[in-house]
C-alpha cells in the first residue's frame, strides 16, 4: 500500500525559490511541498520553525538574491539564507515597501 503524502508547503510557480507553509513546520523536519503549476513534489529539511503562511526557503540564497514567489520576484535577501529557513522581513527587504 502506497504511503500518503500530505504536502506541508506549497510553491506557486517551477520558478519559485520560496514555499508557502500550509503547516507549522518545525526546524528538524523533513517535509514534503508541492508545485501547484504542475503537481511535482519537492522534499527538504526544515532548518528554523517556520509558522503558518510564511516562507520556507528552498535554495540557498545570497545577500543580492531575488526571492521569486508566484513566479515574480517580491525581494531581494538582505542575509544569506540556506535551503530550509525561515524567509520573512528579518533577512529579506520587499520591493513593495
Amino acid at each position: 500500500m502506497a504511503k500518503d503524502i500530505t504536502p506541508r508547503f506549497l510553491v506557486h510557480d517551477l520558478r519559485d525559490n520560496v514555499g508557502v507553509a500550509v503547516d507549522d513546520l518545525r526546524s528538524g523536519e523533513e517535509v514534503v511541498g508541492v508545485y501547484l503549476s504542475d503537481g511535482s513534489l519537492i522534499t527538504i529539511k526544515v532548518l528554523s520553525d517556520i509558522p503558518l503562511g510564511h516562507k520556507v526557503a528552498l535554495t540557498d540564497l545570497r545577500v543580492g538574491d531575488r526571492i521569486i514567489k508566484y513566479g515574480e520576484v517580491i525581494g531581494i535577501a538582505i542575509k544569506d539564507i540556506k535551503k530550509g529557513e525561515y524567509v520573512h522581513i528579518h533577512n529579506i527587504r520587499s520591493l513593495r515597501w
